[in-house]
């Protein structure tokens, strides 16, 4: 359809002081991003419409109007800033969705008194959203001046369409705000505005009604940072947010235009959801069944941006161990501490890297959680964690107890899940000029001392008692002992919880100078590597076959990350046999009561296990079958047994999301 001339006057919604947005305290509308438009700083709670048309939008908090005109013009009243958070309770509606209003006529009444208590500005803004897209010019009177509701107080003229075709363009342009990117690519991605019929959300997704769900990436929101997975059902293209949802799906909308919102089938969405997680409908075992798989999901989806770093330092770390395993390489030399250092540092600050990318899978603030991740292992934590004679301190006298979390994942992980409510909760109880400085400070502070007096000290007793049994059924019966260790150690290194284990290494190796549980430890590694293996040499997919050689590689080189978080987590099935593998090499080792001389082990540490002043003999050659039994064992098994390329589709389509709800909702 041609363009057309418009030209339309523009009346004060609301009486009190004229304002440009360039003077409004947020961004979203200070810089232009949802369209051009105006302020009025209110003096008294009545609210009429500021052209005729008809009303296509109502927030279900009630906050905010959209309305669009005879010619095409959407106009949306935005009452007061961060308002949503009140729930809709200062705000009294006189319309409704289809309502057609004439300029000046009432549409709702806010409560000032109310707003103004709560720490909310009660600043209304009157923005064009599809100015950009009509090139739309709005001719402002003169500002900082007191006008009445249903004053003209500004012109509309530009290259107009017709209200029936409005709808086919984004209704703004990318911005700077925080989910302005995120909302344009899915919206990109899910087939454009062209292709969505509309747009609803309940507490963890946004729910679109497409015309066409084919032409969806599908594979591409997946990946995008912000979403957690996408999943399809009841006629909807669901994208899982989480905690985040209700601030993307207003970015969205603001792109796409208020036609495409529905608030009543939100309303409605919202409930059912709320009324599901509330009932904990799964039971007990589901309930725990679906939170680790959520748990789980969200470590995998965070480390996923890494995993090609760490399985290249876990080669690199390898090669060095092999080279002063043979003396070629001196541990003191600086080439080594420059090489090891390049290894070593990827594991080191993991909790910063990974503060980082699991926020932006869960919604919390990126920035403030690689801030945690850094006070977590910072330098004097790190060395007081380390020494028993520090390790044990007082924080406002609450006694805790320090551990190192060089290398973690599963804290971080809870940091970040927790910022998102944290973040939220902060926004409600700090004025908005104070925001800035003091709500990333206060969110670091409380999310570092939920994770060092709180989550730190239950993993260190539960390690510690998991370590005590361990020891026990070793002294009872090395091969049971075996089996049970090789079965459960890398489901403990998820959590966390190997640590305990660890000083018994390192006791064991100091004080006797050999280990029988490092050998054990050892073939956990190789089976976990075997595994990775088979779905190298199972899967057509090129990209998973390149992730999962180098994870193999790594795994031999004694580093599982790449492969437990790039892969075996990811298909569950891969990794429970793998674990299985792992309990039979654990016995065999056991059995064979295989020992390790030093701190090293997998393939690549094969030196450790040659017995010092005997050379290669027995224990060497248990080694031998040990290890590679255990890798013959888990390569077979997950080939058989564990992994198929449908896997890759059902992982898609599945509702990973439903397992999320648990953890997210």
């Amino acid at each position: 359809m041609a363009a057309k001339l418009v030209q339309t006057t523009v009346t004060a919604p609301v009486a009190g002081e004229l304002l440009p947005l360039s003077a409004i305290h947020d961004p979203v509308f200070s810089k232009g991003l949802m369209g051009k438009g105006f302020g009025i700083e209110p003096s008294d709670g009545k609210i009429v419409a500021p052209v005729s048309g008809e009303v296509t939008m109502i927030a279900t908090t009630k906050h905010a109007i959209g309305l669009k005109t005879i010619n095409g013009m959407e106009v949306l009243l935005h009452l007061g800033i961060d308002t949503v958070e009140l729930g809709g309770k200062p705000y009294q509606l006189r319309v409704k969705m289809g309502t057609k209003v004439i300029a000046g006529q009432d549409l709702a009444s806010m409560d000032l008194a109310e707003i103004k208590k709560a720490g909310k500005p009660a600043t209304v803004m009157t923005v064009i959203t599809n100015s950009a897209a009509n090139n739309y010019q709005l001719f402002l009177n003169e500002l900082d001046q007191l006008v009445a509701a249903g004053d003209s107080v500004a012109m509309v003229t530009g290259d107009g369409v017709a209200a029936t075709v409005s709808s086919a363009k984004p209704s703004v342009k990318v911005g700077d705000g925080k989910y302005d990117q995120l909302a344009n690519d899915i919206i990109e991605n899910v087939g454009g505005p062209e292709n969505v019929n509309s747009l609803i959300h309940c507490i963890t997704r946004l729910r679109f009604y497409l015309k066409d769900e084919s032409i969806a990436k599908t594979s591409v929101i997946s990946d995008l940072d912000g979403v957690i997975d996408v999943t399809k059902g009841s006629g909807q293209y669901q994208v899982v947010i989480g905690p985040a949802v209700n601030d993307v799906y207003d970015a969205v909308i603001a792109q796409l235009g208020p036609q495409f919102s529905d608030d009543a089938a939100t309303k409605k969405a919202v409930a059912e959801t709320s009324a599901a997680a509330n009932k904990q409908h799964y039971g007990v075992w589901g309930t725990i069944q679906h939170g680790f798989s959520g748990i789980i999901g969200v470590m995998t989806a965070s480390m996923i941006p890494v995993i090609g770093i760490l399985a290249g330092s876990g080669i690199l770390k390898g090669i060095l161990a092999a080279l002063t395993g043979f003396k070629v390489l001196s541990a003191t030399s600086g080439t080594y501490m420059v090489l090891n250092a390049i290894g070593d540092a990827t594991f080191y600050f993991l909790p910063v890297i990974l503060g980082f990318t699991a926020a932006k899978k869960l919604g919390s603030d990126p920035i403030v959680m690689a801030i945690v991740g850094g006070i977590l292992i910072y330098p004097q934590i790190i060395t007081a964690a380390g020494k028993a004679a520090t390790a044990q301190i007082s924080f406002f006298g609450i006694p805790t107890h320090l551990v190192s979390y060089s290398a973690s994942v599963f804290p971080i992980i809870v940091a970040a899940w927790l910022g998102a409510y944290v973040e939220k909760f902060l926004k409600k109880v700090v004025p908005l000029y104070l925001r800035s400085v003091f709500i990333p400070i206060l969110e670091a502070l409380i999310l570092s001392v939920i994770v060092l007096v709180g989550v730190g000290p239950v993993i260190t007793m539960i390690s510690k008692g998991l370590a005590d049994g361990i020891v026990a059924i070793y002294n009872f019966s090395p091969a049971l002992s075996g089996f049970v260790i090789g079965g459960l150690y890398q489901t403990m290194v998820i959590f966390g919880l190997h640590w305990g284990l660890i000083p018994i290494v390192i006791n064991d190796i100091a004080t006797n100078g050999h280990s029988y549980l490092n050998a054990i430890l050892s073939i956990t590694m190789v089976a976990q590597g075997g595994a990775v293996l088979a779905v190298f040499l199972k899967s057509k997919d090129k990209k998973l076959k390149e992730i999962s050689l180098a994870a193999a590689v790594s795994a031999f080189c004694g580093v599982t990350e790449p492969a437990l978080y790039g892969v075996n987590l990811k298909y569950k099935r891969v990794f429970i046999w793998a674990s299985i593998g792992s309990a039979f090499g654990g016995l065999i080792t056991g059995l064979l009561r295989v020992n390790n001389y030093a701190l090293s082990g997998s393939l690549i540490g094969f030196p450790a296990f040659i017995t010092p002043g005997v050379g290669i003999g027995s224990n060497f050659y248990g080694y031998l079958i040990s290890h590679y039994g255990t890798l013959l064992i888990s390569t077979v098994l997950v080939f058989l047994f564990g992994f198929s390329d449908k896997m890759l589709g059902q992982k898609k389509a599945k509702a990973k999301a439903n397992k999320l709800e648990t953890v997210t909702e």
